[in-house]
């Protein structure tokens, strides 16, 4: 089973560089389609697997693994190197392949829909937003985990909040966790670790950490954070730190659960996308 998995990461790899039409995996196709979108073409793909566990009931056999992705991308004469990680599952028959999919995470935190008002009108704490800071802990820890924070399932807007953290934002409003921007004593603020609370927190006046909502990707700077709402239903779901600019002007993006590096920001090729899906565009500022 592990010549199989191997011969299927095989073909994956060379069905994100091939000129026809993918109809094996929408997936690939859609990822294919955004580079196209974008005048960009993946030159080259290599995929690493690492089997996790191993499930057997009667004749089926389900292996659970680990797929690291490596796209070297051309764009404009501009080559990077974008990177993602996924889990995937592949049911064996009688040693035959049957599926083979990705593995969803989803998300149970308990929720907190908005914020209590941590500051009155005219109350800050200054701090001075170190960009490349930030950017360079998200590179750091792109794919993998600092012993000083806990790690989560769902661990997009927590992985985030580090970054910002990194850069100099202070952390307020400890130990209530409906109130301020926190990770203190195992324990944390809704908007710390939750993507929803952490979307509207961003929206709200308090004494530290200050976003502006901008209109538009291109408006974004290094360091700065954009939230989804796949299912564009109101709850958002995911948070990005933005980490370099491709040649068009707009944001790449490294994120935590799909643990990704250098991805575009749209998210148009994530299982998660719905024509439905909606952003927020947040540009962090600098109160020094």
């Amino acid at each position: 089973m592990k010549k199989q998995i191997e011969a299927l990461l095989e073909k994956r790899a060379r069905l994100f560089v091939s000129t026809n039409r993918c109809q094996e995996d929408p997936n690939i196709e859609k990822k294919r389609q955004l580079f196209q979108k974008r005048e960009a073409e993946i030159v080259k793909c290599v995929l690493k697997g690492q089997v996790l566990r191993k499930q057997r009931i009667g004749e089926r056999t389900d292996i659970d693994y680990m797929v690291h992705y490596q796209f070297l991308v051309r764009q404009h004469g501009w080559m990077y190197v974008e990177e993602q990680v996924e889990q995937r599952r592949a049911g064996f028959v009688c040693g035959e392949l049957m599926e083979d999919k990705n593995i969803k995470v989803v998300d149970t935190f308990e929720e907190k829909l908005r914020m209590d008002r941590e500051a009155k009108k005219g109350e800050t704490i200054n701090y001075v937003y170190d960009r490349m800071k930030a950017v360079k802990y998200a590179e750091m820890w792109w794919n993998s985990y600092h012993p000083a924070f806990p790690k989560f399932d769902v661990d997009c807007t927590n992985f985030v909040s580090q970054c910002l953290y990194a850069g100099g934002i202070p952390m307020t409003g400890y130990p209530n966790r409906q109130k301020g921007w926190w990770m203190k004593n195992k324990s944390w603020s809704y908007s710390w670790a939750v993507a929803h609370a952490f979307r509207w927190y961003l929206s709200g006046e308090h004494l530290g950490l200050q976003a502006m909502e901008v209109s538009a990707p291109e408006q974004l700077m290094l360091g700065d954070v954009i939230c989804y709402d796949f299912e564009g239903d109101g709850r958002f779901d995911h948070s990005t730190i933005v980490v370099a600019k491709d040649r068009q002007g707009m944001p790449l993006v490294n994120a935590h659960t799909t643990n990704s590096r250098m991805r575009y920001w749209s998210y148009e090729d994530s299982s998660a996308y719905t024509p439905d899906i909606q952003y927020k565009f947040f540009h962090i500022v600098d109160k020094g």
